[in-house]
């Protein structure tokens, strides 16, 4: 149990190291990049045979992200093995294509257009980095290929209601996207700590903003008072901000700010006597910030944070143990390989859901869209239902607690933004 709560804990951090055209969804299927064909009276799409489909991504895999990258993929291959060895997907197995970018969205755009134009691939898996996601979005959007998991949380993954491919239809992101948290962290404020008036520290980067779009979305359709103060990310002195937020009354402050500049707003917190408890991104449920404000807040306030992985149940366990019994045993306990494996299961969620059918991108979409909530295997579901694409919908608390192993409790499981206000 212990390795399963490390584990918990690094991933995490997933997202934080990964960061530092215009067919509608009806006319996916024939999408002038995919010619596609047709076999036995089975009509496919591009990177479809008779035996075999054909995936991509590009990820940095050499450099000062491959320590990210390689296990990353590592874990994309090792669950495709795992299917591939039963026999594949209605008879066909997946090949899968990489190319290292090296973390440049000059070669990440050139890798991308490489796999859709020349090497014909059907779908992209894994897309990775906030550099290269952010140079390709409108990219995948213009080909209308499907782009199942984004190694990153930006906020132009996100998007509600879409039904052409120019508002995200072909974009089904399962890690958390900063939006949405901000969203989770008002209804986590309002369902659990019957917040009336939150106060939104945020800081000046596309993070801080984007988090602070979701939860002003939330606190207005919810009637919730709030206030909101920027800092500069990386500033020494948030002092005038926190001082703003603090004789607003806010009753529930929401921290949205990552890596160095969520323990300085934590502690100006504590120096200037706030006793409101504060919520913070899963981004900073990390081993290291414990021991940085854990003396600070003592006593004072406590500070939670949101989390998205969990093994807290026996089907997650169960699944846990499956992973560890197909992985290469040195990838056992990186987080960075299981959130590849995640992103393999999603994809071959959607190719399940038309086993017998035509397999076209249309059809493909349609059944991820269509087919009903999608299980991770290490957390919640994701609903890309009436064209939601809008990353992990369900995540849990942790608080603080220099105690306990990791530095972070769990006192609740994972809720969606529904049932945690239902329960308000």
């Amino acid at each position: 149990m212990k390795k399963i709560i490390s584990l918990l804990l690094t991933a995490t951090m997933v997202l934080s190291l990964a960061a530092c055209g215009n067919n509608g969804s009806q006319d996916s299927g024939s999408n002038t990049s995919d010619p596609g064909g047709e076999s036995g009276g089975v009509k496919y799409s591009q990177g479809v045979t008779d035996t075999t489909v054909l995936i991509a991504n590009s990820a940095a895999t050499s450099g000062s992200y491959a320590p990210v990258g390689v296990p990353f993929n590592a874990g994309i291959q090792a669950y495709l093995d795992m299917v591939n060895a039963e026999g594949g997907i209605d008879g066909r197995t997946i090949e899968f294509l990489h190319t290292d970018d090296e973390f440049d969205p000059v070669k990440g755009k050139a890798a991308l257009q490489n796999f859709v134009e020349d090497e014909k691939v059907f779908a992209i898996v894994g897309h990775f980095g906030t550099p290269v996601v952010g140079a390709t979005i409108e990219d995948l959007k213009s080909y209308g290929i499907p782009a199942v998991y984004f190694a990153t949380g930006i906020g132009q993954l996100y998007a509600q209601n879409a039904t052409t491919n120019e508002e995200g239809y072909n974009i089904f992101p399962v890690q958390p996207i900063y939006t949405t948290e901000g969203q989770i962290m008002v209804a986590r404020g309002v369902g659990t700590f019957d917040a009336t008036k939150i106060g939104i520290i945020y800081t000046n980067d596309d993070a801080g903003k984007d988090m602070l779009t979701g939860a002003e979305e939330k606190c207005k359709e919810l009637g919730i008072d709030y206030v909101a103060e920027q800092v500069a990310a990386g500033s020494a002195d948030v002092s005038a901000a926190v001082t703003s937020i603090k004789n607003s009354g806010a009753d529930f402050i929401i921290c949205a700010a990552i890596q160095a500049t969520m323990p300085t707003i934590v502690k100006e917190l504590a120096a200037q006597g706030n006793t409101a408890p504060v919520i913070t991104t899963y981004v900073n449920v990390s081993s290291a910030i414990p021991p940085l404000v854990a003396d600070d807040i003592a006593g004072k306030f406590d500070v939670y944070g949101n989390g998205w992985v969990a093994y807290d149940d026996e089907e997650a366990l169960a699944l846990y143990q499956e992973w560890v019994g197909k992985i290469d045993e040195s990838y056992s306990m990186n987080a960075y390989a299981q959130t590849g494996w995640i992103a393999a299961h999603f994809f071959c969620e959607g190719l399940r859901r038309i086993e017998g059918q035509d397999i076209t991108w249309e059809n493909y979409m349609n059944a991820l869209e269509t087919g009903g909530p999608i299980q991770n295997p290490f957390g919640g579901k994701i609903d890309y239902a009436d064209g939601n694409r809008v990353g992990t919908q369900e995540m849990n608390l942790s608080k603080i607690n220099p105690d306990v192993e990791g530095g972070w409790e769990l006192v609740d499981g994972l809720q969606s933004m529904e049932t945690l206000l239902s329960a308000g």
